[in-house]
């Protein structure tokens, strides 16, 4: 069966880093499109970083671009999200997700078009 399992979150200081991984089993990245999302207490489940499975492109939402980096070893099974100048607004749990179909602009941040899911990590962001 199909599991991916998200790691590397814990509590950091504003400013700080942490670079998140999620190691796949039961199936082979290279033919995914992978997207972290996160999910704040109360608020809904958001895209915030995908790569392509076809070209490699990459989409960010505009909250994290120029301080999260999504990539993937395709080698390990493991997509990673490095996370720079974290702030306490990216206080929540992290998802890695993979999905075979194409990825657009207007598509790759939407849940529904997920298959698979981990069960995330938490990251906490505070002084």
């Amino acid at each position: 069966q199909v599991q991916l399992v998200e790691s590397g979150g814990e509590l950091v200081q504003p400013g700080g880093s942490l670079r998140l991984s999620c190691v796949a089993s039961g199936i082979t990245l290279d033919s995914y499109a992978l997207t972290w999302f996160r999910q704040a207490p109360g608020k809904e489940r958001e895209g915030i970083a995908c790569t392509r499975n076809s070209d490699g492109v990459q989409y960010y939402a505009d909250s994290v671009k120029g301080r999260f980096t999504i990539s993937r070893d395709n080698a390990k099974n493991t997509v990673y999200l490095q996370m720079n100048s974290l702030e306490p607004e990216d206080t929540a749990v992290y998802y890695c997700a993979l999905d075979r179909r194409p990825k657009y602009a207007s598509t790759w941040s939407l849940l529904e078009y997920y298959e698979h899911w981990g069960q995330g990590t938490q990251v906490s962001v505070s002084s």
